[in-house]
């Protein structure tokens, strides 16, 4: 390394992850983190708690302050400090401090952790106070300041990903009369059929009113603060305050003008090292995409533990480390949520997109019981799996009360090592009558699936 040493473009889960992993494998590697923001080191994950009530502060998704690494790691972090473009051929990033001109900055390596921003669909009223698209902190921080001061009595959420199921339970706890909106059939992108309605009626027995097929066209209201929400089904629904969650998209502008190459999702294109198409530039986090392990295609998969571990990667190789083990692996697609007292999870493929994908698939469904029929407290959980003709495991669904977190992490386990459904069934899993029945879920299900098959 020369000089100039490792400069990272953004200052979240994954350029803070390929900070700390190259200063472990170069000590004395010049490190500095370009944030555009004022805010590093948080949970944006955490946001629909705290507006919840759950955690009482935003501050606290905060894990570190910047005086954290500069003090204890020796990396220089900058924050409200926006990196306006990209030059590979001159190693060169120029940058701009709040209110300064902009002004060069050379490299060795670089790494772009620049994420990716919610999207809010340009619908007309879409600037009206009160309107909430829910990202970064400084947005929760926005919208929790609105929630005090203009002590909002109705609210709609439009979109039933993750970040909509989870503010409907927020806005529930804080009191507010709870609207969701989702213009598909299905939540969490691609749980639909009976998973789909045990999450809608847990909405409802919540207290949200939940429609499905029905897409938000336009914001009105008065005195420019939202009021009412308006659908293609000509309904009005009454909104003082509304959360936007219909998806993200990947930073990539100042990529795609440095020229680096960008795949059909629209996501910087790395390989198993972290690197872009550009010499001496790395990407990770949600501005890239990754492989899929079950489909072999690149995706894109933006979520945060993902994007620390391709920080891990992307750092140990922009600080020069020659170690096999600095590749990122791929995805299986593993999410879960929280919806009151649900768990709804997937991994893997839906049978559409095992079936977009090429494969011969087919589903199997059912229902299994948390723990043992003579233990109190048990529930059902209800289990999806999907498999090819020659018996492969591509993708499970599962939505219960308790145990389902864990359990599809199984399923993810065995995604990861190319398992088939004969070989799922005969994992040796722990049992005990508080925490499973005899023949787990997990089992259960695949041993149904063996039998289809």
């Amino acid at each position: 390394m020369g000089k100039e040493g490792l400069v990272i473009v953004g200052g979240v889960a994954a350029g803070l992850a390929a900070a700390m992993e190259a200063r472990r494998a170069a000590p004395d590697l010049p490190v500095t983190v370009f944030e555009r923001t004022g805010d590093i080191s948080y949970g944006a994950c955490g946001l629909p708690y705290v507006v919840a009530g759950l955690i009482p502060s935003a501050d606290k998704l905060v894990l570190h302050k910047p005086e954290y690494f500069r003090e204890r790691h020796q990396i220089e972090v900058r924050t409200d400090c926006e990196a306006l473009e990209l030059l590979p051929s001159k190693s060169v990033v120029r940058v701009r401090d709040a209110g300064g001109e902009g002004r060069e900055v050379g490299y060795d390596s670089l790494v772009l952790a620049t994420g990716a921003a919610a999207v809010c669909p340009p619908l007309p009223g879409r600037e009206l106070e009160g309107v909430f698209v829910l990202r970064h902190l400084r947005d929760g921080r926005r919208l929790l300041r609105f929630l005090e001061e203009a002590r909002p009595r109705t609210a709609v959420v439009v979109g039933a990903g993750y970040i909509g199921l989870e503010m409907a339970e927020a806005f529930v706890a804080r009191g507010l009369r709870t609207t969701l909106v989702e213009s598909s059939d299905a939540v969490m992108g691609a749980l639909g059929g009976r998973a789909r309605d045990r999450v809608a009626e847990e909405l409802r027995a919540g207290g949200v009113e939940v429609t499905f097929g029905e897409r938000a066209t336009a914001f009105e209201g008065a005195a420019g603060r939202v009021a009412r929400v308006l659908t293609d089904a000509g309904r009005a629904l009454e909104a003082d305050v509304v959360s936007v969650g219909v998806g993200v998209r990947p930073e990539v502008a100042m990529a795609v003008a440095a020229g680096i190459e960008v795949g059909e999702s629209g996501a910087v294109v790395t390989d198993e090292r972290q690197r872009t198409s550009a010499p001496g530039v790395y990407a990770a986090g949600d501005c890239c995409e990754v492989l899929h392990r079950v489909s072999g295609r690149r995706v894109w998969h933006p979520l945060g533990q993902p994007a620390v571990r391709q920080g891990w990667v992307a750092g140990a190789n922009a600080a020069g480390a020659s170690s096999p083990e600095a590749r990122y692996a791929g995805v299986v697609g593993t999410n879960v949520v929280k919806v009151f007292g649900l768990e709804a999870a997937r991994t893997g493929l839906s049978l559409e997109e095992a079936r977009e994908a090429g494969f011969d698939a087919s589903e199997t469904e059912g229902e299994s019981h948390s723990r043992a029929g003579y233990y109190p407290g048990g529930s059902e959980i209800y289990t999806r799996l999907v498999a090819d003709a020659r018996g492969r495991l591509l993708g499970a669904q599962m939505v219960g009360r308790e145990g389902v977190a864990h359990r599809v992490d199984v399923y993810a386990a065995a995604l990861h090592a190319g398992l088939r459904v004969e070989e799922v069934e005969r994992l040796d899993l722990a049992y005990a009558p508080p925490f499973a029945p005899t023949i787990d879920p997990i089992i259960r299900a695949a041993h149904k699936a063996r039998k289809k098959g």
